[in-house]
């Protein structure tokens, strides 16, 4: 996608109303094309399958499959990788940003937000960025790692994948991992370790073909859940 592309949106959520609103709304903006709607989860998977969006904007409970099932299996298909999932819920629970994160999603909305905020917040994911900035990321993973049990999504399978990725890294790749998981940007990495920014980015595409990362924020989750870093007393 090229900047002078428009941002194509599949809007998935299990109300007419709400569905209707976001396309009405998004539709007005310079840049944004909404291609699609779905009104559950597996509709979603079906129509990001054959629309290929650049953002999905996902609810999280619906009919049939869930939004988080819908996003782990949007970001897990390899012909949906340039996609970005960007979940939007009316429920504030620290556990839905947590598994919609560990789901792959690249960011995390309420749907009260204001439409402005959402659509900085697509374009901020279409881009291939984390929508948290990446030292809040930090606490908000800090405090969810503190307050579940190691292997959050319950998979032992996934479990040893996520060591096996982990062991794959290379010294230099651990070092550059922990400070993004820290906060850090690449500029403020660069500086850290006496490397230029782009080195820093060389890097950081390595980890995250290495860890299976889609963004910044994916990295942070997945530091936290190898235990490469650890919450803050």
């Amino acid at each position: 996608m090229s900047e002078a592309d428009p941002i194509r949106v599949l809007v998935v959520d299990d109300q007419d109303l709400v569905r209707g609103g976001f396309k009405a709304i998004l539709g007005t903006y310079e840049g944004i094309e909404i291609v699609g709607e779905a009104r559950n989860g597996a509709d979603a998977v079906q129509e990001a399958q054959r629309l290929r969006p650049d953002v999905v904007l996902m609810d999280i409970r619906m009919p049939e499959m869930n939004g988080i099932e819908a996003t782990r299996a949007i970001t897990g298909n390899p012909l949906l990788a340039k996609t970005r999932v960007l979940v939007l819920t009316t429920f504030d629970v620290d556990e839905y940003v947590y598994d919609a994160l560990g789901a792959g999603a690249s960011g995390f909305l309420l749907k009260d937000a204001d439409p402005d905020e959402i659509v900085a917040a697509v374009r901020v994911v279409a881009r291939g960025d984390a929508l948290i900035q990446p030292s809040v990321m930090r606490r908000l993973v800090e405090t969810f790692v503190a307050a579940r049990p190691r292997g959050g999504w319950g998979a032992a399978d996934v479990a040893e994948t996520r060591r096996a990725a982990l062991t794959s890294l290379t010294d230099r790749e651990r070092e550059i991992l922990v400070l993004v998981a820290r906060g850090l940007s690449n500029d403020e990495i660069a500086e850290e370790l006496f490397i230029s920014p782009a080195t820093v980015k060389t890097h950081l595409a390595r980890v995250m073909a290495k860890t299976d990362a889609h963004d910044r924020a994916q990295l942070v989750v997945f530091a936290y859940e190898t235990g490469l870093v650890t919450p803050a007393p």
